[in-house]
This record gives structure tokens, C-alpha cells and sequence, in this order.
């Protein structure tokens, strides 16, 4: 879902609510999201979130109050957000908007597994990386 679809919907309408925290987006199918900043966040498509490959995805805590500082169009076919934590290199692809707005029930409910599963709390700060092979983050 990294990129655009061929023939998939793409954005009307796209409007940052800073006070209520939400991303709303209204695409060409008709179909219109209001997607959490803290939702974005945590499922962030970066590499820094996802990992590289399965099974190496970050947990993210302590997102509730996460606001997007910034937000810049990525050719014809994303936007990149900056978030007030720092995170900036996630590039949100219109299909991976439309995915996060039209599952955010299943997503909200997996990430509530994970983190009971991790024994984590949404609010616990992040812990401290772990030091890796990986020099880009």
C-alpha cells in the first residue's frame, strides 16, 4: 500500500483539524474519513514504525496528544506529515489513507491487542530504542 492504486479513489478534500486533532479527507468515491492524528501516527508507514520486514513493527505508545506540526503533498499521490514527537518520515499514500480511514475499527482493535499482548499501556511514554544494525534511524 505504499503507492498509488491504479483507478483508486483519490482526494477531494483534505483538512487538518489541529484542535480536535483529526485528519479529514473526503475522496472521489465518495467516501469521507476523519482519521485520529494519534490513529496516523501509530501506524505510521515509516520504516521507523513498520520495521523492514515482518514482524519487526514498533509498538508506538504515548500518541494520544500527537498533533501534525506540518503536512507537505508528495508528488500527486501522498502527503508526508510532521508530527509534534519528531516523526516525520512517514509518506502517507491516498491508498494508504483510504485504508486507515475505512478500517479504523479493526485497526483500533488491533492495536489495543498489541499493546495488552506487549503488556504496554497507549499512554506509557516510548521506551529508549535498542541500539541496532540499522544507520538510517
Amino acid at each position: 500500500m505504499a503507492g498509488l492504486q491504479k483507478n483508486s479513489p483519490t482526494p477531494q478534500a483534505l483538512t487538518v483539524h489541529s484542535q480536535s486533532r483529526v485528519l479529514e479527507i473526503s475522496f472521489s468515491d465518495g467516501a469521507a474519513f476523519r482519521i485520529p492524528f494519534e490513529l496516523m501516527r501509530i501506524y505510521s508507514p515509516s520504516a521507523e514504525v513498520q520495521g523492514h520486514g515482518p514482524g519487526q513493527e514498533v509498538l508506538q505508545t504515548g500518541k494520544r496528544l500527537v498533533e501534525i506540526a506540518g503536512l507537505e503533498p508528495v508528488g500527486n499521490y501522498a502527503v508526508q506529515p510532521a508530527f509534534s514527537d519528531g516523526h516525520d518520515t512517514g509518506i502517507f499514500s491516498w491508498d494508504y489513507l483510504y485504508f486507515l480511514g475505512s478500517q479504523q475499527d479493526a485497526l483500533w482493535k488491533e492495536y489495543a491487542q498489541r499493546l495488552s499482548t506487549a503488556g504496554r499501556d497507549r499512554d506509557a511514554p516510548m521506551p529508549l530504542p535498542e541500539a541496532s544494525g540499522c544507520a538510517s534511524h
